[in-house]
């Protein structure tokens, strides 16, 4: 009795140590990328059509959305109101065919 107690309690210790595991796939590994840049082996989809609404307020700048690279797959990033930063340019996220596999530049103020 007392070992069938010992092997219920060790097997439901296991089930609960396993139960937090995850099994993700590997990132993709590209040597030649640059510290901040992002390469995967497939190009992003076509840019979802977005909906532009009313600024929040005059004078604010619409950033459009973006397919931005998830560890797995490709995620929908929605476009967004922003106000402008002075003396700044926002330069756009993009995707760019590099080596065989697609590079992401992420998008940011830029000083004019």
């Amino acid at each position: 009795m007392r070992i069938r107690i010992r092997a219920y309690a060790a097997a439901l210790l296991c089930a609960g140590l396993l139960a937090g595991c995850v099994v993700a796939p590997a990132p993709y590994y590209a040597p030649y990328a640059a510290p901040g840049y992002v390469v995967v082996p497939a190009p992003p989809p076509p840019p979802r059509v977005e909906v532009v609404g009313v600024a929040p307020a005059p004078g604010y700048l619409w950033i459009s959305g973006f397919w931005g690279w998830g560890g797995a797959r490709y995620v929908w990033h929605p476009g967004r109101w922003e106000h402008p930063r002075p003396g700044y340019i926002w330069v756009a996220p993009r995707w760019e065919p590099h080596g065989g596999a697609w590079r992401e530049r992420p998008g940011h103020w830029r000083r004019r």
